[in-house]
């Protein structure tokens, strides 16, 4: 009997480990479309964690870490528009509803929680994609953001440069995460 509740906690423990992931990859982008010049920059610093069994989700990326092709519009998207200082990270804490671990090939799902940005938090419902190849999981998902929405200003002058929505795309790849 000892023995069998000793196996028994052991594999719950496993199994419990294993319900949580940790992003591996992740590139978060931003795109905005305007009439003099598109401004495009990448983030690859981000951090994740996923709950499998309810779905969970967290992340977060240093502003500072966007890198542009131009090194004036990095400067001015962190001092001028982003507080990049006072506001150092945005975060997003929600759910992914509608997936299936066991599921094959690319899934449809949602994503459901609060998206923090440029310190302002607001609801948001995003669409996405879920696969699980083997033990990782990559998920995907574009979405708009209203620069209003977050009190990021745009300029006077120059308002032609930068969209009224900035599109943001999502790629994450997640592996288990193992408690040391």
């Amino acid at each position: 009997m000892k023995k069998s509740l000793i196996l028994l906690f052991c594999t719950c423990t496993v199994v419990v480990q294993a319900q949580k992931f940790i992003a591996e990859k992740s590139a978060v982008s931003f795109f905005s479309k305007a009439t003099i010049e598109d401004i495009k920059a990448d983030n690859a610093k981000s951090s994740s964690i996923f709950n499998s069994e309810t779905g969970e989700i967290a992340f977060s990326f240093p502003i500072k870490e966007f890198k542009f092709d131009k090194k004036l519009m990095q400067e001015h998207f962190n001092e001028k528009y982003m507080d990049s200082e006072k506001y150092p990270k945005s975060t997003f804490q929600g759910k992914i509803i509608d997936y299936q671990m066991t599921g094959t090939g690319a899934q449809s799902v949602k994503a459901q929680g609060k998206l923090t940005i440029h310190g302002i938090t607001k609801d948001i419902d995003v669409p996405g994609t879920f696969e699980v190849e083997g033990n990782k999981i990559t998920m995907k998902s574009k979405f708009m953001v209203k620069l209003e929405d977050y009190e990021v200003p745009r300029p006077q002058l120059l308002w032609k440069n930068i969209a009224e929505e900035i599109e943001i795309s999502i790629d994450f790849t997640f592996k288990p995460y193992e408690a040391k």
